[in-house]
Protein backbone atom coordinates (compact mmCIF):
# COMPACT_ATOMS: atom_id res chain seq x y z
CA UNK A 1 0.00 0.00 0.00
CA UNK A 2 0.95 3.34 -1.10
CA UNK A 3 1.64 5.51 1.88
CA UNK A 4 1.95 9.17 2.80
CA UNK A 5 5.84 8.97 2.81
CA UNK A 6 5.70 7.64 -0.59
CA UNK A 7 3.50 9.91 -2.43
CA UNK A 8 3.60 14.01 -2.70
CA UNK A 9 1.04 15.86 -0.37
CA UNK A 10 -2.04 17.28 -2.37
CA UNK A 11 -2.91 20.96 -1.36
CA UNK A 12 -4.29 20.73 2.58
CA UNK A 13 -6.68 23.35 2.68
CA UNK A 14 -6.40 23.30 6.52
CA UNK A 15 -2.68 23.70 6.30
CA UNK A 16 -2.78 27.02 4.23
CA UNK A 17 -5.38 28.63 6.99
CA UNK A 18 -2.33 27.90 9.45
CA UNK A 19 0.24 29.43 7.06
CA UNK A 20 -1.93 32.56 6.79
CA UNK A 21 -2.51 32.73 10.43
CA UNK A 22 1.42 32.06 11.22
CA UNK A 23 2.18 34.66 8.37
CA UNK A 24 -0.09 37.46 9.95
CA UNK A 25 0.87 37.09 12.93
CA UNK A 26 4.79 37.46 11.76
CA UNK A 27 4.13 40.46 10.17
CA UNK A 28 2.11 41.75 12.83
CA UNK A 29 4.99 41.41 15.52
CA UNK A 30 7.76 43.05 12.87
CA UNK A 31 6.04 45.73 13.42
CA UNK A 32 8.62 47.53 15.74
CA UNK A 33 5.71 50.22 17.58
CA UNK A 34 3.16 46.95 18.19
CA UNK A 35 6.07 44.69 19.72
CA UNK A 36 7.48 47.16 21.62
CA UNK A 37 3.59 47.76 22.68
CA UNK A 38 2.60 44.49 23.81
CA UNK A 39 5.80 42.94 24.56
CA UNK A 40 4.28 40.16 26.14
CA UNK A 41 1.85 39.26 23.44
CA UNK A 42 4.62 39.13 21.55
CA UNK A 43 6.44 37.04 23.74
CA UNK A 44 3.79 34.18 23.56
CA UNK A 45 2.98 34.27 19.49
CA UNK A 46 7.05 34.14 19.39
CA UNK A 47 6.90 30.77 20.89
CA UNK A 48 4.54 29.48 18.68
CA UNK A 49 4.06 30.56 15.27
CA UNK A 50 7.24 30.10 13.65
CA UNK A 51 7.77 26.65 15.25
CA UNK A 52 4.41 25.82 13.48
CA UNK A 53 6.03 27.07 10.38
CA UNK A 54 8.66 24.27 10.83
CA UNK A 55 6.46 21.64 11.61
CA UNK A 56 4.30 22.28 8.46
CA UNK A 57 7.58 22.87 6.43
CA UNK A 58 9.21 19.46 7.52
CA UNK A 59 5.73 17.78 7.26
CA UNK A 60 5.12 19.18 3.12
CA UNK A 61 8.64 18.57 1.57
CA UNK A 62 8.73 16.46 -0.94
CA UNK A 63 11.64 14.20 -0.50
CA UNK A 64 10.85 11.53 -3.30
CA UNK A 65 11.74 13.86 -5.95
CA UNK A 66 15.13 12.77 -8.32
CA UNK A 67 18.12 15.03 -7.23
CA UNK A 68 18.61 17.07 -9.97
CA UNK A 69 14.62 18.77 -9.42
CA UNK A 70 14.90 18.25 -5.71
CA UNK A 71 18.29 20.75 -5.68
CA UNK A 72 16.63 23.00 -8.25
CA UNK A 73 13.95 23.83 -6.07
CA UNK A 74 16.07 24.07 -3.27
CA UNK A 75 18.39 26.79 -5.97
CA UNK A 76 15.22 28.57 -6.16
CA UNK A 77 14.46 29.30 -2.73
CA UNK A 78 18.38 30.28 -2.04
CA UNK A 79 18.19 32.45 -4.75
CA UNK A 80 15.04 34.54 -3.66
CA UNK A 81 16.47 34.25 0.41
CA UNK A 82 20.17 35.10 -0.63
CA UNK A 83 19.28 38.29 -2.75
CA UNK A 84 16.36 39.53 -0.37
CA UNK A 85 19.01 38.72 2.96
CA UNK A 86 21.68 40.86 1.00
CA UNK A 87 18.97 43.56 0.33
CA UNK A 88 18.17 43.49 3.86
CA UNK A 89 21.88 43.72 5.19
CA UNK A 90 22.56 46.32 3.31
CA UNK A 91 19.70 48.54 4.07
CA UNK A 92 20.85 47.50 8.13
CA UNK A 93 23.93 49.12 7.71
CA UNK A 94 22.35 52.48 6.18
CA UNK A 95 19.47 53.03 8.41
CA UNK A 96 19.31 53.31 12.02
CA UNK A 97 17.49 50.20 12.65
CA UNK A 98 17.69 48.01 15.78
CA UNK A 99 20.18 45.25 13.66
CA UNK A 100 21.89 48.03 12.82
CA UNK A 101 25.29 47.05 11.12
CA UNK A 102 28.15 49.46 12.05
CA UNK A 103 30.68 48.68 8.83
CA UNK A 104 29.56 46.37 6.29
CA UNK A 105 32.21 44.78 4.10
CA UNK A 106 31.95 41.83 1.61
CA UNK A 107 32.78 38.73 3.85
CA UNK A 108 30.63 40.30 6.38
CA UNK A 109 27.96 40.34 3.72
CA UNK A 110 28.59 36.98 2.71
CA UNK A 111 28.77 35.42 6.32
CA UNK A 112 24.79 37.01 6.57
CA UNK A 113 23.90 35.25 3.83
CA UNK A 114 25.44 32.07 4.29
CA UNK A 115 25.83 31.19 7.72
CA UNK A 116 24.04 33.87 9.98
CA UNK A 117 21.04 35.53 8.43
CA UNK A 118 19.44 38.62 9.88
CA UNK A 119 16.27 39.63 10.05
CA UNK A 120 12.75 37.50 8.66
CA UNK A 121 15.02 35.93 6.13
CA UNK A 122 16.34 33.10 8.86
CA UNK A 123 13.84 30.71 8.14
CA UNK A 124 14.76 30.41 4.75
CA UNK A 125 18.02 29.68 5.44
CA UNK A 126 17.14 26.59 7.66
CA UNK A 127 14.27 25.81 5.34
CA UNK A 128 17.18 25.54 2.90
CA UNK A 129 19.55 23.28 5.10
CA UNK A 130 16.86 21.13 7.00
CA UNK A 131 15.74 20.08 3.55
CA UNK A 132 19.04 19.23 2.40
CA UNK A 133 20.04 17.39 5.05
CA UNK A 134 16.44 15.50 5.33
CA UNK A 135 16.58 14.74 1.45
CA UNK A 136 20.44 13.37 2.04
CA UNK A 137 19.28 11.27 5.05
CA UNK A 138 16.30 10.12 2.98
CA UNK A 139 18.37 9.11 -0.09
CA UNK A 140 21.23 6.80 2.00
CA UNK A 141 18.76 5.54 4.53
CA UNK A 142 15.95 4.72 2.50
CA UNK A 143 15.06 1.40 3.90
CA UNK A 144 15.13 2.67 8.08
CA UNK A 145 12.15 2.30 9.52
CA UNK A 146 10.72 5.02 10.85
CA UNK A 147 11.99 5.48 14.56
CA UNK A 148 16.22 4.73 13.32
CA UNK A 149 15.43 7.07 10.25
CA UNK A 150 14.23 9.99 13.07
CA UNK A 151 17.05 9.07 15.35
CA UNK A 152 19.90 9.62 12.25
CA UNK A 153 17.88 12.72 10.86
CA UNK A 154 18.10 14.29 14.52
CA UNK A 155 21.58 13.34 15.16
CA UNK A 156 22.22 15.04 11.64
CA UNK A 157 20.39 18.39 12.68
CA UNK A 158 21.82 18.49 16.06
CA UNK A 159 25.74 18.27 14.15
CA UNK A 160 24.65 21.55 12.13
CA UNK A 161 22.56 23.15 14.89
CA UNK A 162 24.41 22.61 17.94
CA UNK A 163 28.03 21.61 16.30
CA UNK A 164 28.49 23.48 13.66
CA UNK A 165 25.85 26.84 14.87
CA UNK A 166 24.50 26.91 11.18
CA UNK A 167 20.58 26.81 12.53
CA UNK A 168 19.06 26.94 15.96
CA UNK A 169 18.34 23.63 17.64
CA UNK A 170 14.55 24.60 18.43
CA UNK A 171 14.02 25.26 14.72
CA UNK A 172 15.64 21.81 13.56
CA UNK A 173 13.81 20.15 16.16
CA UNK A 174 10.50 21.30 15.07
CA UNK A 175 11.65 20.99 11.19
CA UNK A 176 12.70 17.32 12.42
CA UNK A 177 8.92 16.69 14.18
CA UNK A 178 7.36 17.58 10.58
CA UNK A 179 9.52 15.49 8.89
CA UNK A 180 8.82 12.17 11.45
CA UNK A 181 4.80 12.93 11.07
CA UNK A 182 5.31 13.10 7.48
CA UNK A 183 7.29 9.39 7.61
CA UNK A 184 5.26 8.13 9.37
CA UNK A 185 3.05 8.01 6.75
CA UNK A 186 0.39 9.67 8.74
CA UNK A 187 -1.81 12.52 7.92
CA UNK A 188 -0.88 16.05 9.38
CA UNK A 189 -5.16 15.88 10.81
CA UNK A 190 -4.40 12.99 12.65
CA UNK A 191 -1.54 14.12 14.25
CA UNK A 192 -2.72 17.34 15.03
CA UNK A 193 -6.79 17.13 15.25
CA UNK A 194 -8.69 20.07 15.53
CA UNK A 195 -9.48 20.50 19.15
CA UNK A 196 -11.80 23.58 20.87
CA UNK A 197 -10.50 22.65 24.50
CA UNK A 198 -6.89 23.02 23.31
CA UNK A 199 -6.49 26.31 23.83
CA UNK A 200 -7.17 25.58 27.66
CA UNK A 201 -3.62 24.00 28.42
CA UNK A 202 -2.30 26.85 25.59
CA UNK A 203 -3.45 29.74 27.74
CA UNK A 204 -3.00 28.42 31.30
CA UNK A 205 0.67 27.52 30.22
CA UNK A 206 1.22 31.10 28.41
CA UNK A 207 0.69 32.61 32.15
CA UNK A 208 3.65 31.65 33.33
CA UNK A 209 6.89 33.32 31.62
CA UNK A 210 8.99 30.11 32.10
CA UNK A 211 7.18 28.39 29.17
CA UNK A 212 7.49 31.15 26.80
CA UNK A 213 10.67 29.49 25.24
CA UNK A 214 9.91 27.06 22.25
CA UNK A 215 12.44 25.08 23.39
CA UNK A 216 10.93 23.91 26.62
CA UNK A 217 8.63 21.37 27.23
CA UNK A 218 5.65 23.98 27.92
CA UNK A 219 6.54 25.41 24.94
CA UNK A 220 6.27 22.34 22.79
CA UNK A 221 2.72 21.86 24.55
CA UNK A 222 1.76 25.60 23.33
CA UNK A 223 2.86 24.97 19.76
CA UNK A 224 1.15 21.51 19.38
CA UNK A 225 -2.40 23.31 21.39
CA UNK A 226 -2.49 26.33 19.58
CA UNK A 227 -2.20 24.13 16.10
CA UNK A 228 -5.13 21.90 17.17
CA UNK A 229 -7.34 24.93 18.48
CA UNK A 230 -6.80 26.61 15.13
CA UNK A 231 -7.68 23.26 13.17
CA UNK A 232 -10.95 23.62 15.07
CA UNK A 233 -11.38 27.19 14.25
CA UNK A 234 -11.18 26.61 10.51
CA UNK A 235 -14.47 24.55 10.51
CA UNK A 236 -15.83 27.15 12.02
CA UNK A 237 -15.42 30.54 9.58
CA UNK A 238 -17.72 31.19 6.86
CA UNK A 239 -16.46 30.24 3.13
CA UNK A 240 -16.34 33.97 1.85
CA UNK A 241 -13.65 34.76 4.76
CA UNK A 242 -12.04 31.33 4.64
CA UNK A 243 -11.27 31.76 1.11
CA UNK A 244 -9.30 35.32 1.66
CA UNK A 245 -7.11 33.25 4.44
CA UNK A 246 -6.26 30.20 1.86
CA UNK A 247 -5.28 32.79 -0.48
CA UNK A 248 -2.73 34.52 2.05
CA UNK A 249 -1.66 31.08 3.10
CA UNK A 250 -0.98 29.82 -0.91
CA UNK A 251 1.13 32.73 -0.79
CA UNK A 252 3.10 33.38 2.19
CA UNK A 253 6.62 33.07 0.17
CA UNK A 254 6.41 36.59 -1.19
CA UNK A 255 4.73 38.48 2.40
CA UNK A 256 7.66 36.67 3.78
CA UNK A 257 10.29 38.26 1.38
CA UNK A 258 8.85 41.46 0.77
CA UNK A 259 6.74 42.28 4.23
CA UNK A 260 10.29 44.14 5.65
CA UNK A 261 9.94 47.11 2.82
CA UNK A 262 5.96 47.34 3.74
CA UNK A 263 6.84 46.85 7.93
CA UNK A 264 9.52 49.79 7.66
CA UNK A 265 6.93 52.22 5.33
CA UNK A 266 4.09 51.31 7.53
CA UNK A 267 6.35 53.54 10.67
CA UNK A 268 4.91 56.89 8.30
CA UNK A 269 1.60 55.98 9.54
CA UNK A 270 1.98 56.49 13.30
CA UNK A 271 1.80 60.24 13.67
CA UNK A 272 -1.69 60.56 11.94
CA UNK A 273 -3.05 57.59 14.38
CA UNK A 274 -1.45 59.19 17.49
CA UNK A 275 -5.00 59.41 18.38
CA UNK A 276 -5.31 55.68 19.26
CA UNK A 277 -3.39 54.07 22.38
CA UNK A 278 -4.53 50.96 22.10
CA UNK A 279 -2.50 50.49 18.60
CA UNK A 280 -5.10 48.38 17.11
CA UNK A 281 -5.69 51.17 14.75
CA UNK A 282 -1.50 50.84 13.35
CA UNK A 283 -1.50 47.33 13.51
CA UNK A 284 -4.86 46.52 11.72
CA UNK A 285 -3.93 48.80 8.81
CA UNK A 286 -0.12 48.17 8.64
CA UNK A 287 -1.08 44.71 8.78
CA UNK A 288 -3.10 45.18 5.66
CA UNK A 289 -0.65 47.62 4.06
CA UNK A 290 2.19 44.71 4.41
CA UNK A 291 -0.31 42.23 3.10
CA UNK A 292 -1.38 43.64 0.20
CA UNK A 293 2.00 45.22 -1.12
CA UNK A 294 3.88 42.03 -0.49
CA UNK A 295 0.89 40.58 -3.11
CA UNK A 296 1.01 43.20 -5.33
CA UNK A 297 5.08 43.09 -6.07
CA UNK A 298 4.01 39.96 -6.63
CA UNK A 299 1.72 40.49 -9.16
CA UNK A 300 3.50 43.16 -10.83
CA UNK A 301 6.71 40.52 -11.00
CA UNK A 302 4.21 37.98 -12.29
CA UNK A 303 2.49 40.37 -14.97
CA UNK A 304 6.57 41.39 -16.05
CA UNK A 305 7.40 38.03 -16.44
CA UNK A 306 10.18 38.42 -13.85
CA UNK A 307 9.22 35.60 -11.80
CA UNK A 308 11.01 32.87 -13.16
CA UNK A 309 14.19 34.56 -12.81
CA UNK A 310 13.33 35.60 -9.24
CA UNK A 311 12.18 32.31 -8.12
CA UNK A 312 12.07 30.15 -10.88
CA UNK A 313 8.36 30.01 -11.29
CA UNK A 314 6.54 31.34 -13.87
CA UNK A 315 4.03 32.73 -11.33
CA UNK A 316 4.87 33.70 -7.35
CA UNK A 317 0.79 34.40 -6.59
CA UNK A 318 -0.35 30.95 -6.36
Amino acid sequence: MTTLMEKSVRRIDQLDYLKCIFITLMVIFHLVYIGDKYPYAKQVVYTFHMPAFLVLSGYLLNVRKEVRPFLRNMGWIFIPYAVMEAAYVLGASLLPVREHIGHLTFPLLMEKVLLSPIGPYWYLHTLVLCSLLYYAVHRLGTRLHLLPFIVVLGVVLAGVSYGLHLCSPANAFYFLVGAAVRRSGRSFLDCFPPLVWAIVPAVVLCCFPVNLNRFTPGGMVITYCVICFLLWTYQRLPQRILSSFLMIGRNTLPILLFSPLFTILSKSFLPFLAFDPTGMLFLCLATAFTLAGSLGIAWVMDRCRVSRWFCGKEKMLQ
